[in-house]
């Protein structure tokens, strides 16, 4: 049996680890086997810390066997993205300059999965300082797609992205500022949830841009998502933009059925300018839903045309201020396109940010009044396919396109509002997949896990083993 349990999800080991059917040390050791079978190759990790690993999972059985069972998380093995605190771990950020940084203390997420009795593995590769969206790390190298391995696995979560996908990890947390876990879930075929702003603590996270960040989970399906942000969510008072949700309950919303769901669509900016494969996988996708019980309406958000503007002045000013001593002191440590857009972000004025945030809360106005209209938006979750390692430029049915703008096009908006989204993959074009994105109003997560949650229903076909790691087997 211990041979598949690596490639089970948290829905399939809690049980059989709750009746003593298999024990997390065996679940440990089978996913940390698949790390030695594939890591050389893909890259996703930075550091593995099997010995402390297995020693947790000693722990967590002994918890079992005296009957204190935690829940469906006791005894499941996690990496984390490396910008995330584990005490007395080094925790790089992907980068030179903290490359030997030792926190003192947890974060706050990381507690929680303590709580709830997590096994930790490792910690994930990520584009240096999260500040990125292809994981092409020049201090740890790049992060490799596993449908492909000379294509990017997507950033800044490519770690995140890239294990969840091929089984080394059972599921995982990563950050999202302007799309961190949404582009690798899309690129590696994986369900990738950016909750609503607050609802998750980022105390013990390191800072891309602290009005932006936000942390989430990335899982083989929407049902373990929602085990992982039970876990997670909630109020702390560490982090000043955390709030208090009553209803934390998310599981219980995944009925797998959308009968009178209304889902709008937004032509003019989620729609535009999109690669034709992408695009019909995701209007295919959407059909299905449609067939399914819920009605489409076409809806618009004018402002939006304007959000990659204030997306783009907000995230490098403010990541240019959390960097700005070490850009004046330590300026060659950062890899080249880090520091292009740390210097980038010196450049806007006082006025420049101040009218970015105007716009930002334009947006958010317009998304409000959406969703008295609508329950979920959807979009394609990225315009284009993964591009090579190494290159600048997207493609755009055959025309080149600039990567950094392009990339967080349709992820970056969510950012600005704060709003929930979820990635779920939706087909595949040329042996790659696709991802869809569900997108909802303030702290409805359990509404938009239930609608990635009714797609995985109707087409299991779209979750499929990567096929560059299948030959590595």
């Amino acid at each position: 049996m211990t041979e598949q349990l690596h490639e089970k999800t948290i829905s399939e080991l809690a049980p059989l680890i709750k009746e003593k059917q298999i024990s997390p040390k065996e679940v440990t050791v089978a996913v940390l086997d698949q790390i030695e079978k594939l890591d050389s190759t893909l890259n996703a990790f930075i550091d593995v810390t099997a010995k402390k690993a297995l020693q947790q999972a000693e722990k967590a059985e002994n918890e079992i066997m005296a009957g204190n069972y935690r829940g469906p998380l006791h005894g499941v093995p996690m990496a984390i993205k490396d910008n995330i605190y584990l005490a007395d771990e080094v925790t790089t950020m992907g980068s030179k300059i903290h490359q030997d940084f030792i926190p003192k203390e947890n974060a706050t997420v990381i507690e929680k999965l303590k709580e709830n009795g997590v096994i930790f593995t490792g910690k994930l590769n990520l584009h240096e300082y999260a500040w990125g969206a292809t994981n092409n790390n020049p201090h740890f190298g790049a992060c490799r797609n596993p449908w492909d391995t000379d294509r990017i696995s997507g950033g800044s979560s490519g770690g995140s992205g890239v294990s969840t996908a091929t089984d080394m990890t059972i599921a995982t947390l990563g950050t999202d500022t302007g799309g961190s876990i949404r582009i690798p879930a899309s690129f590696c075929g994986v369900t990738g949830l950016k909750p609503t702003h607050g609802l998750v603590s980022k105390y013990g996270a390191f800072p891309l841009a602290w009005s932006l960040d936000h942390i989430g989970p990335l899982t083989k399906n929407a049902q373990d998502a929602a085990y992982v942000l039970e876990a997670i969510a909630g109020y702390d008072s560490k982090d000043p933009t955390s709030v208090t949700v009553s209803d934390t309950d998310y599981l219980n919303k995944l009925t797998g059925s959308v009968k009178g769901l209304k889902i709008g669509i937004n032509e003019k900016y989620f729609f535009n300018h999109v690669d034709a494969g992408v695009e019909e996988a995701v209007r295919n996708a959407i059909t299905s839903l449609e067939k399914a019980g819920a009605t489409i309406e076409i809806v618009e958000v004018p402002s939006l045309s304007l959000s990659e503007y204030a997306e783009m002045i907000t995230i490098t000013t403010e990541a240019s201020a959390i960097h700005h001593q070490n850009l004046i002191a330590r300026e060659n440590d950062f890899g080249d396109d880090v520091r292009f857009l740390l210097k980038l972000g010196e450049i806007p004025s006082g006025v420049d940010y101040l009218q970015a945030q105007q716009i930002r809360s334009q947006i958010n106005k317009e998304f409000k009044q959406l969703f008295n209209d609508v329950d979920v938006l959807l979009s394609p979750t990225l315009p284009f396919l993964p591009p090579k390692i190494g290159s600048d430029t997207g493609q755009i049915n055959g025309v080149e396109v600039g990567l950094l703008d392009h990339i967080i096009r349709f992820t970056g908006p969510l950012n600005l509002t704060g709003l929930p989204a979820v990635s779920v993959p939706c087909g595949f074009v040329n042996n790659l997949p696709v991802g869809m994105q569900i997108i909802g109003p303030a702290f409805s997560e359990g509404r938009i896990l239930n609608v990635a949650h009714t797609l995985e229903q109707l087409h299991p076909e779209f979750k499929q083993k990567p096929t560059a790691i299948l030959s590595m087997h």
